[in-house]
């Protein structure tokens, strides 16, 4: 085990069948205590199979008929660090994203008022700074 325990079993549990997207295999078990997991799977099955491990997308590929059989794990609320540190406000159970609706949205005008004239700048504004100073200064000569 991680932690350095040994754990030995000699039960092997034949004949059992291990659905992974509504895609059967088979499989067999060796029971042993377990604190995190339900079911480790083990090189043997992974080689019977032809499984692909991707470890830096966090992915396993299995080929099936020609096709192939993708597992990648279940996102869940709390991966996500802002939701992990305030648990206490969001509900267990998510309901899901809000149904689409049509929003109506306006923008009210001002009769007889000029839009604002000034063209959008994408820079730090200390920079914009410094460019109007040294236009200023040019401008001044």
């Amino acid at each position: 085990m991680a932690d350095g325990n040994l754990v030995s079993t000699n039960t092997v549990i034949k004949g059992c069948t291990l659905t992974l997207l509504n895609q059967p295999f088979e499989i067999y078990l060796m029971p042993i205590k377990l604190n995190s997991f339900d079911v480790v799977i083990g090189m043997d099955w992974l080689s019977k199979y032809h499984a692909k491990i991707l470890y830096d997308e966090k992915v396993v590929h299995i080929p099936i008929n020609g096709e192939t059989l993708i597992i990648r794990d279940e996102k869940i609320l709390e991966d996500i660090p802002v939701v992990k540190e305030f648990s206490h406000i969001f509900p267990k159970d998510l309901p899901g994203l809000p149904l689409v609706r049509q929003v109506e949205f306006q923008i009210d005008l001002i009769p007889e008022v000029a839009p604002v004239a000034r063209t959008p700048y994408r820079l730090d504004p200390s920079k914009m700074q410094e460019f109007s100073n040294q236009l200023q200064e040019l401008t001044d000569r």
